[in-house]
């Protein structure tokens, strides 16, 4: 098999491990039947792994697999196939030990160099106790999309702590200055768990802390995508003022030449700060920037550290939809709905869920309280189910924008649910 196609290349990019399986599995001429037996699992569970997409997985499971196949532990989101196998085979490792063996393909291929970018990138080949340390902070991301941010905040603390005792001990100046990286990215997702939970005070905390470790580091594209971080939660926040200067910012701390990956997500960052600031043609402007430069994502390879996400042209168009929702433009909410669904359709349950509450905006203010209301109550779901803070304040002000004397029994079952709910 040559592990180096495009087809394993992108599956493996996209988080879709089980892709990754069946493309091997049909290069070793074997049916899902005769994998299972040789793993000791059923046909259908064979079936249902490869169906998986970008979603969490069984790491024992998929590790005996990917073993059985020969395949590169990277290339199935795993720092070792044997380490995780012997975790469940000795019951030493419990679920968050087994989970944070996960790396994003993402994270391995962290960072392709940038040629016209004047930064100091991560390098693929890092090894180390900084690549340890990155290998359970990119798991912790994407652990994000499916668990709760209160049961994920104190591990990614306890994280942070033992990534700050470590770099104060680094022997070397160049040590010291990679494990501030990846202090960085920890206090990020600190910062973004926070959010989450609906505590901005601390999440601002967190995200300048990650802005601050980042300089110590003398690591230019984690400084502006940690300034960026912070520009895109003050856009959410209301604060465009702010969102527009960090996004400055961002933008002169890389300089010229920065990567087309960069570039396209700080054009949906300041579009989002237009759009809190109610200029919808600015942020029209910097949407179409964001879109040419997104086409220009994939000539350039795969997305570089610190992105353990793609960003794609499907994730500028969920931008407009946020946008629209922002300024109160239901025309921009349905025309980049379709160009959306990816995002949609994702397996991140609580961006979802934050997508249906900018669509339902935008039924909102076109008057169509079913649709508004339907996609509310499922959004508010996926926050109750999450426990997320920030689901269940935007179902909240949906709710608030409905002003009618008279509810219709969608908007009273929806008063129901939210009823009494505490977070």
């Amino acid at each position: 098999m040559n592990w180096s196609e495009a087809a394993i290349r992108e599956a493996s990019r996209m988080g879709d491990y089980g892709r990754v399986v069946r493309l091997a599995r049909v290069d070793a001429r074997l049916s899902q039947r005769q994998l299972g037996e040789a793993c000791g699992a059923s046909q259908s569970a064979v079936s249902r792994l490869e169906k998986r997409g970008a979603r969490s997985y069984d790491t024992a499971q998929l590790a005996q697999m990917a073993g059985h196949l020969q395949i590169p532990p990277h290339l199935v989101g795993l720092a070792d196939h044997t380490a995780v196998m012997a975790a469940r085979r000795d019951g030493t490792g419990n679920d968050v030990e087994r989970r944070s063996l996960l790396v994003g393909a993402a994270a391995v291929a962290a960072s392709p160099a940038v040629s016209k970018a004047p930064v100091r990138q991560a390098r693929a080949a890092e090894s180390g106790q900084a690549a340890t340390l990155r290998v359970a902070t990119t798991a912790f991301r994407r652990l994000d999309g499916s668990t709760p941010s209160r049961q994920l905040a104190e591990t990614v603390l306890s994280h942070l702590r033992l990534t700050q005792v470590i770099a104060q001990n680094a022997e070397s100046e160049d040590e010291r200055g990679r494990l501030a990286a990846v202090g960085s990215e920890v206090a990020s997702l600190a910062g973004w768990l926070h959010w989450d939970m609906g505590d901005y005070g601390s999440a601002r905390t967190w995200y300048g802390s990650a802005i601050k470790a980042a300089r110590r580091g003398g690591n230019s594209l984690l400084a502006a995508y940690q300034l960026g971080s912070l520009a895109q939660f003050e856009a959410y926040a209301g604060n465009a003022a702010q969102g527009l200067s960090l996004t400055r910012s961002a933008r002169k701390q890389l300089g010229p030449g920065l990567p087309a990956i960069a570039d396209a997500w700080l054009l949906g960052v300041e579009a989002l700060a237009h759009a809190a600031a109610g200029d919808a043609d600015q942020a029209d402007t910097a949407l179409a920037a964001a879109a040419r430069k997104a086409e220009r994502i994939e000539q350039e390879g795969a997305p570089p550290w610190p992105w353990v996400f793609s960003f794609t042209e499907a994730k500028v168009a969920a931008t407009r939809v946020s946008c629209g929702a922002l300024l109160g433009l239901p025309r921009w909410i349905s025309g980049a709905q379709d160009s959306s669904a990816a995002v949609m359709a994702s397996g991140h349950d609580k961006q979802r869920a934050l997508l249906m509450l900018d669509v339902a905006s935008g039924h909102m203010v076109s008057g169509r309280l079913d649709g508004a209301f339907t996609l509310a109550a499922r959004a508010l779901e996926v926050g109750l189910r999450y426990q997320s803070g920030r689901i269940v304040e935007r179902a909240r002000a949906l709710r608030r924008s409905f002003s009618g004397a008279t509810p219709p029994k969608v908007v009273r079952d929806f008063d129901d649910r939210l009823y009494g709910v505490f977070l």
